[in-house]
């Protein structure tokens, strides 16, 4: 049973359905929108001979930072610390020093105010004025009687 319009393979084929794509209705309203420049169409060759075609994107550039100084914040950090902690300990020495000196001096001064006092009331007690009563020594005298002894 052969039928003159058909192809033997086309008698024993089966039904194919066809769909058609439909355009689907937009959910948000478009708005157009004009890119500020048109950018270059690129395409790839893939390995298995395939040539694919699109527009190149750029890659998304990060913010600038401000550049990083060479030594980390915590280093200096603790580098001013340290400084800082040096000048108060050297403070405290050259005050502990000048503390220490003053004192000397002051001592000093006390023992020479004693001395130059005890002078002179040593002054005031053998002198001959403020001396009353008692033998008077003359040391000359009695030294150069003492030499012309001859005996």
């Amino acid at each position: 049973m052969k039928h003159p319009n058909r192809h033997p393979a086309v008698l024993n084929a089966t039904a194919v359905e066809v769909h058609h794509a439909a355009p689907l209705a937009p959910t948000a309203p478009l708005l157009p929108a004009q890119p500020d420049g048109i950018p270059a169409v690129a395409s790839v060759i893939l390995p298995d001979g395939r040539v694919v075609t699109g527009y190149a994107i750029e890659p998304a550039k990060p913010d600038p930072v401000a550049a990083k100084p060479p030594v980390s914040r915590a280093a200096v950090n603790i580098a001013l610390g340290g400084v800082g902690f040096l000048a108060a300990c050297g403070g405290l020495f050259l005050l502990t020093a000048f503390i220490t000196a003053l004192t000397a001096l002051i001592t000093q001064l006390v023992i020479l105010a004693a001395v130059i006092f005890g002078g002179w009331v040593a002054v005031q007690v053998f002198s001959a004025n403020g001396h009353r009563g008692g033998t008077t020594v003359n040391i000359r005298k009695a030294v150069i009687k003492r030499s012309h002894f001859h005996g």
